[in-house]
């Protein structure tokens, strides 16, 4: 199993970051992915999925409208466009492989996890 999430750092408020989760193809292939972060103190929550296909894309509604999930299939890569980017989005975020190609938000259905990449914001 290969899982790795990339592209964390430090920004002010109102900033950008992109994160990238990069799995081998035998991870991935067929299989949803999501993003969950899990701030300092508070349990892990969901923040977005997208399905095998990328016809289903959810959003945990304090993302919705700031963060957008896609995934390159050459690359074997799923990526968090992540815009406005406010204090409260600070947290590690971990990249995960559904056991479906559908996907969902319960991360007791998700098999494989990566590492997790620390974003700050703050001013």
């Amino acid at each position: 199993v290969q899982l790795q999430a990339s592209g964390g750092g430090m920004v002010q408020p109102g900033g950008s970051l992109k994160l990238s989760c990069t799995c081998s193809r035998r991870t991935c292939s067929n299989n949803a992915v999501a993003w969950f972060r899990q701030a300092p103190g508070k349990e892990r929550e969901f923040v977005s999925h997208i399905s095998w296909r990328g016809a289903t894309r959810d959003y945990a509604d304090s993302v919705k409208g700031r963060f957008t999930i896609s995934r390159d299939y050459a690359q074997n890569t799923v990526y968090l466009q992540m815009n406005s980017l406010k204090p409260e989005d600070t947290a590690i975020y971990y990249c995960a492989v559904h056991r479906s190609s559908v996907g969902g938000r319960f991360d007791k259905d998700y098999a494989y996890w990566g590492q997790g990449t620390q974003v700050t914001v703050s001013s």
